[in-house]
């Protein structure tokens, strides 16, 4: 996987999967800025209102991932990625890129 793709991560010890950008990968883990996978549907739903949630960038141990995969279409069905883009109008890296950014 490129830094900056799009994936999907399979974690364990909770089991959880998230989607999002992977921003690092070292032997220590991973850093991806994303949503967890059980809310895609409902921050699509809230797109544009003000209840809408966000993304978090998150730092996950690589003892925890069980399997990450590029978000891909397969088939007929539409990546999580294009889906998102044809709510929003934008990939996820110009959305990410366009949010504001908070004063550290």
């Amino acid at each position: 996987m490129r830094i900056h793709s799009t994936v999907l991560v399979v974690l364990h010890s909770p089991r959880e999967k998230v989607w999002g950008q992977l921003l690092d990968l070292t032997p220590a883990g991973l850093t991806i800025c994303g949503l967890d996978l059980n809310a895609f549907e409902e921050w699509l739903n809230q797109w544009g209102s003000e209840e809408q949630g966000g993304f978090a960038t998150v730092f996950y141990p690589l003892h925890r991932v069980e399997r990450m995969e590029q978000d891909e279409t397969l088939g007929g069905i539409p990546s999580l990625e294009v889906r998102f883009q044809q709510r929003t109008g934008l990939s996820l890296e110009q959305y990410l890129n366009a949010r504001p950014q908070r004063a550290n």
